[in-house]
């Protein structure tokens, strides 16, 4: 039997599945903490061994490793105007997998640069013009970073036309640089591919190693994509082989993101209306809601939102701050994971309405997600949860009718307690058949254990 080993290093916890190539079943799983304190491949190492205790691969087994380990991938993304270009490359960022830190817009001046250094970015993403317009603001950027001896990496993904001596600016002054194809080609087209190819390109060349997760070179040897992008690519994959409009929602320690995989169509405003083009294939990232270091942050959003009970705050405060101190926080009884539970209902409910509704002031047109035909659960709080109280997380989310957003008319809810969508996205490339196989053992089935 040939399978392949597929790993997620997370910041808490490394999870690791068996994937049986002829079709794609799931042979079985394992997960150990993420040893970020020492090494990450002890982590590593032992969750692999215990999920392939008396397998035989017959052969060398394939290793497919993602990883958010070390705070991910953090991305600062440098434009001409904040309503276009700058705004056009956060998208193509957030869908790259990384995790937008920093958004500059216009000439940068010695604030600027110093903002920018603060936001201690992996990668910048250097974006501005249409191809053929205006290239001189892209220029200007392009030479204070060689001048200031800026030695984080730089994605240069602007104006096509002054592409090569932007790079030589770069090059000129020390400064890592990769060249790819402009995110916004033209107005209100929007074209993340290139941007987001090279992104990734640049986080297994520079980020994985950089983040000293690993004593070795074994580790960014293994690391094929940052876990977003990993899983994004999952979710792709699931909508192209006929499961319709989609949305993943994905609840972290950290952060909660949403995936949606919409068709494109055109009705009248919304977001096909924004000069910054539309992704049709998108993520957001919601940096304040999480259900550990970020947990404090999902009970101020929810008070702002309006979505607590009378006199419910300050108790889930005093959990939230506690969940926040000791990340590692396991819940010893069912009081406790009723906690969890609502902090991560109200995380998944405030990070929908972020995700679908117009923005405040009208600078987004928001995602249209009525005709979304399958929604998706993900995260700890959800895999660990019986069936019917996970359901229940993600169905009080689908039916937040105060939210401001169009809900979902006709879809069905799974939880992907078998994680199978970052697995996947990194077998998709090479083992496209398995991949599918996967998915649809698994998420379009429901059957969700190996």
């Amino acid at each position: 039997m040939t399978y392949a080993v597929i790993a997620d290093v997370g910041s808490t916890y490394t999870k690791v599945a068996v994937v049986e190539l002829a079709g794609g079943a799931l042979l079985a799983t394992a997960a150990r903490p993420t040893t970020v304190g020492s090494d990450v491949l002890h982590g590593l190492d032992a969750a692999v061994a215990a999920a392939t205790a008396g397998l035989d691969g017959g052969g060398d087994v394939p290793w497919y490793v993602c990883s958010s380990a070390g705070g991910g991938l953090r991305l600062a993304v440098v434009g001409y105007e904040q309503l276009v270009t700058a705004r056009a490359g956060e998208r193509v960022g957030l869908s790259a997998g990384a995790r937008v830190v920093h958004v500059a817009a216009g000439r940068l001046d010695g604030s600027g640069l110093a903002a920018l250094r603060a936001a201690r970015p992996d990668v910048v993403l250097l974006v501005g013009g249409t191809d053929g317009g205006d290239a001189e603001v892209l220029l200007h950027n392009a030479t204070r970073l060689a001048r200031a001896r800026f030695r984080v990496p730089v994605v240069v993904a602007g104006n096509g036309d002054a592409r090569d001596e932007v790079c030589a600016v770069l090059h000129g002054g020390g400064v890592p640089v990769t060249a790819a194809g402009n995110v916004l080609p033209r107005i209100g087209v929007l074209d993340p591919r290139p941007a987001r190819t090279a992104i990734r390109e640049v986080f297994l060349r520079h980020v994985i190693g950089g983040k000293r997760l690993s004593r070795g070179r074994r580790f960014a040897g293994l690391v094929r994509a940052a876990t977003p992008d990993a899983v994004l690519s999952g979710v792709e994959l699931l909508a192209d082989t006929g499961t319709g409009d989609l949305v993943v929602v994905d609840i972290g320690g950290a952060t909660t993101d949403v995936y949606s995989v919409l068709t494109p169509d055109e009705r009248g405003g919304g977001p096909s209306a924004e000069v910054a083009g539309v992704l049709w294939r998108s993520r957001t990232v919601e940096g304040d809601l999480g259900m550990r270091w970020s947990a404090p942050g999902v009970v101020r959003a929810a008070a702002a939102e309006r979505l607590l009970a009378a006199g419910e705050e300050t108790p889930l405060m005093a959990a939230a701050a506690a969940r926040a101190a000791d990340p590692g926080f396991v819940p010893a009884d069912e009081a406790q994971r009723a906690l969890d539970r609502r902090i991560g209902g109200l995380a998944a409910t405030v990070a929908l309405r972020r995700h679908a509704r117009a923005e405040p002031g009208g600078s987004g047109g928001g995602r249209d997600l009525r005709d979304v035909r399958l929604v998706i659960g993900s995260g700890g709080v959800l895999r660990h949860a019986p069936a019917v109280e996970a359901l229940a997380v993600l169905g009080a989310a689908l039916s937040d009718h105060a939210g401001g957003w169009p809900l979902p008319r006709a879809a069905s809810t799974v939880i992907d307690t078998a994680y199978v969508l970052a697995a996947a996205g990194l077998l998709a490339g090479e083992h496209p058949d398995a991949a599918v196989g996967l998915l649809g053992r698994y998420i379009r089935s429901g059957e969700n254990s190996p």
